[in-house]
């Protein structure tokens, strides 16, 4: 299982100290899928591996994604309990069951970019699905939320992860057409806020 041990945020540095990305920004970049299958507020975050040098300079973006929600997501909004998290995508279909050996891969599940990885079911009786967004192989699935849920919330972008995907190779360099950056994110997440407040 693939270990992301990195700050949520970096801690904050003095006025006089230059600010030292995380781990996490430095060697992933952060994309974005807003409104996942037209369902309002419902943001993944995909965390793209990239290729950098001891400056932070970027060379080339590896293939590994990490499947995370963005923090926009109803599920990490103050007051949301997380009752159960479940891989059963279907009664035939378990993400649980994803085996995956040797050098090709072998055994992992195919997904497209709106194959369901997981549901998420709430206190309150809301359930989420949550999408794979890119096309690729599943690596793995992270079965320590299924045990303690409360880190998907905690740390949704390092131990509270949802899965990790594998594109193919020749469509590593496209995977994040239809995605959004962390700006064109930030600036979709204020229309909301705006058009909320004018029709308050």
């Amino acid at each position: 299982m693939i270990k992301i041990r990195c700050p949520e945020t970096p801690v904050a540095a003095s006025a006089a100290e230059p600010v030292v990305p995380s781990l996490m920004d430095r060697y992933f970049t952060r994309w974005y899928k807003a409104d996942v299958k037209g369902k309002p507020c419902e943001d993944h975050c995909i965390l793209q591996h990239c290729n950098c040098n001891n400056t932070g300079s970027i060379f080339a973006p590896c293939r590994i994604c990490v499947i995370t929600l963005a923090g926009s997501h109803p599920v990490l909004q103050s007051g949301k309990v997380i009752k159960s998290i479940s891989y059963q995508i279907s009664t035939n279909c378990s993400r649980l069951q994803n085996k995956v050996s040797g050098k090709f891969k072998r055994g992992a599940q195919f997904l497209t970019e709106l194959a369901p990885l997981c549901k998420i079911y709430c206190s309150d009786g809301k359930e989420y699905t949550i999408s794979s967004c890119v096309r690729g192989r599943l690596m793995e699935v992270n079965e320590n939320i299924l045990h303690k849920p409360s880190i998907l919330q905690e740390k949704p972008s390092t131990e509270g992860y949802i899965a990790v995907v594998l594109p193919k190779f020749e469509e590593s360099k496209s995977i994040t057409e239809g995605l959004l950056t962390q700006k064109q994110y930030e600036e979709v997440v204020v229309k909301r806020i705006n058009a909320t407040t004018a029709t308050s």
